[in-house]
Parts: C-alpha cells; structure tokens; sequence
C-alpha cells in the first residue's frame, strides 16, 4: 500500500514532504526541471515504503494511506501511479 498526494496539494506543492522522504520517491523536486509545470507533487507507487514520514510534514494534510484515501479523491491514485508511468 502506497501513499497517494491528493487534491490539497494542487497550487501548493510544498516540499517537505519531499525532503522527509527516505526514498526520495516524491517528484518533481524543485530541482527538477518540471517542478515548474505540475499543478501537484506525485508519490511513486513502486518506490514507496510506506514509510509514512510524509505526512504530518503536510502542511495542507494532502498525503494519504491509500487505504484511508477519501472516496472524492480516489482518483488520485492513479494521477499519481501515472505521472510515473509516461
């Protein structure tokens, strides 16, 4: 079970959870040329460990378990899944 950033994160794109991530499975980094361009950070799903230590970093509580994923943002699973997946 991976954890999925959902529709709180869009516009905001804070990155701590990027630099809690042991992983480093949380893209694009603001060093990465197409931070810029996305409207949200994507959790590789692969990459994953479940670790949890992205969120309560959150500061806009945009990171889920997919297990307790809102049903309105179920989607976001694979927004998520296929940001990795081009």
């Amino acid at each position: 079970m991976a954890y999925v950033i959902a529709e709180p994160c869009i516009g905001v794109k804070d990155t701590a959870c990027v630099d809690a991530c042991p992983v480093d499975c949380i893209h694009p980094r603001k060093d990465e040329g197409d931070f810029e361009g996305e409207t949200q950070l994507y959790i590789d799903p692969q990459e994953c460990i479940d670790c949890g230590a992205c969120v309560p970093v959150c500061p806009v509580s945009a990171i889920f378990a997919l297990d307790d994923l809102p049903e309105k943002w179920a989607h976001y699973e694979k927004i998520n899944a296929d940001h990795y997946n081009r």
